[in-house]
């Protein structure tokens, strides 16, 4: 499975993969799912936001147990954020029958469209939308860097863009979802775990800087007549920076556009996007509110106007503790072994569906701490550990 995976949307530049939502690449993703379901003899349906389910026994008997992740990505990310946890969900199924396990619950693998949020600039809009989390009136406003929106894109893909909304009733039929994730860190290299769970998901958001300034000649303007919206930009991600560290938090502009986008011209617009996270709210407004207020200062001084805008947002998400503690007694076994449990900074759309469902994620070590790169890693045997794991969390939840 995962040899078929790799050459999918792979830059042959970078290394890295663009298998950006509603694209060829996320085309032959979904493919992909669709062909592991129906090899193994399992039910596929797409749902009215394009999330692709695979099932094990009838989903409309309530209480299943469901596990899975996403297959697109951010510009030129690493092999496993995602996929790991879609092929790791198949191969944990794998490992059920081979057993010759009784479930006594329905059991579902789901690939969850748009997760990275590479293309509309909004991460998890499969799972937002299912959740009610993202109306369909904002889904229909986003649009990708071409201009082209939602909907045309859903619609060029074969998928009807006017189906898009809250799904309660899919929802309804999960019990539990357990989400298997390559960490994105060094927690359980550091502490010589293959396996972890997650306690929590940090609360983060994303915000836009629209700095606006004079579009000018660079060769001919004098430097006390510019009015240049790239310094106090440039101030701005400093200041980022500064905040973060002094925190204890992170904050990142890592997007930038600009208008005209000219060599040789002066800017008139600097749009620059914030990612910042923290491990408490009242730590992260500190963050954010403090890089505001240094960017409209910044701004003034250099006689630009400043608008920002939060694209996006999600509180903390404490795991549902229940389920957590029942999957380290799974996985602890007759052994008492103590699985590590570990906060994260990533978003996730485990995270998005806490509200609704129980959830729980599952962390498989990474050696590098690498992820949203090309050098994202993580051993064979890592990836058996985690899917053995897996399965035996599955069968745990879903035994008769």
């Amino acid at each position: 499975m995962w040899a078929e995976l790799l050459p999918i949307g792979r830059s042959s530049a970078s290394g890295g993969y663009r298998r950006y939502a509603w694209t060829g690449a996320d085309t032959e993703c979904r493919a992909w799912f669709r062909t592991q379901a129906e090899a193994r003899g399992l039910r596929y349906e797409v749902d009215r936001n394009g999330n692709q389910w695979a099932w094990l026994g009838d989903p409309g008997a309530g209480d299943a147990v469901v596990t899975g992740s996403h297959l697109d990505s951010v510009p030129d990310g690493g092999a496993f954020d995602g996929p790991l946890g879609v092929v790791s969900s198949f191969a944990a199924l794998d490992e059920l029958r081979a057993r010759n396990a009784e479930l006594g619950k329905p059991l579902g693998i789901v690939n969850f469209g748009d997760e990275e949020g590479a293309r509309f600039g909004l991460a998890c809009v499969g799972s937002r939308l299912a959740a009610g989390q993202l109306t369909p009136e904002q889904a229909h406003r986003l649009t990708d860097g071409d201009g082209v929106s939602l909907p045309r894109a859903m619609e060029a893909a074969g998928h009807d863009p006017e189906a898009i909304g809250p799904d309660p009733e899919r929802l309804a039929r999960i019990g539990a979802f357990v989400e298997l994730h390559v960490e994105q860190g060094r927690a359980l290299d550091l502490s010589g775990d293959a396996v972890g769970i997650a306690s929590a998901i940090w609360p983060h958001g994303r915000w836009r800087f629209d700095f606006r300034g004079e579009a000018n000649h660079a060769g001919t303007t004098r430097l006390a007549d510019r009015r240049d919206p790239m310094l106090p930009y440039a101030e701005t991600v400093l200041a980022a920076r500064r905040e973060a560290r002094l925190a204890g938090a992170v904050a990142t502009f890592g997007k930038i556009t600009v208008e005209p986008n000219g060599v040789n011209a002066i800017p008139s617009l600097v749009r620059g996007w914030l990612d910042s996270r923290a491990a408490d709210q009242d730590t992260l407004d500190t963050v954010v509110n403090a890089v505001e207020q240094a960017a409209r200062e910044y701004a003034a001084a250099h006689g630009v106007d400043l608008g920002v805008v939060r694209e996006s947002f999600t509180p903390v998400v404490e795991f549902d503790h229940a389920l957590r503690d029942e999957l380290a007694r799974i996985l602890g076994g007759d052994t008492d072994l103590q699985v590590p449990v570990l906060g994260t900074g990533a978003g996730h759309d485990a995270g998005i569906l806490s509200g609704t469902v129980p959830t729980a994620m599952l962390f498989v070590r990474n050696p590098t701490g690498v992820s949203h790169s090309p050098a994202e890693f993580a051993a064979e045997d890592d990836c058996v550990a985690g899917v053995l794991a897996l399965a035996d969390v599955l069968e745990g939840l879903a035994r008769r």
